[in-house]
């Protein structure tokens, strides 16, 4: 997941700044730990993603790595 989020971001020409940001952290390590694959995503920060990326929640396969607390909420 980690490549394929890193390869659309920069495809977009999005910093993970701007990502960062848009997502609401104080810093970019908050992206970034979840580009890494170093954090789990949230479902909702997985939705935001995608549509700043403009691409679906399986494109990016977050389907896999969504936080399980946030998987109930798609049950």
């Amino acid at each position: 997941m980690r490549i394929k989020l890193r390869e659309a971001r920069k495809s977009k020409g999005l910093s993970m700044t701007y990502m960062a940001h848009k997502l609401g952290y104080k810093s970019v390590s908050g992206y970034a730990n979840i580009e890494y694959g170093t954090t789990n995503v949230s479902f909702e920060n997985a939705v935001k993603i995608a549509d700043l990326l403009n691409m679906s929640l399986n494109e990016l396969s977050f389907e896999e790595k969504l936080h399980i607390s946030s998987k109930k909420q798609l049950a």
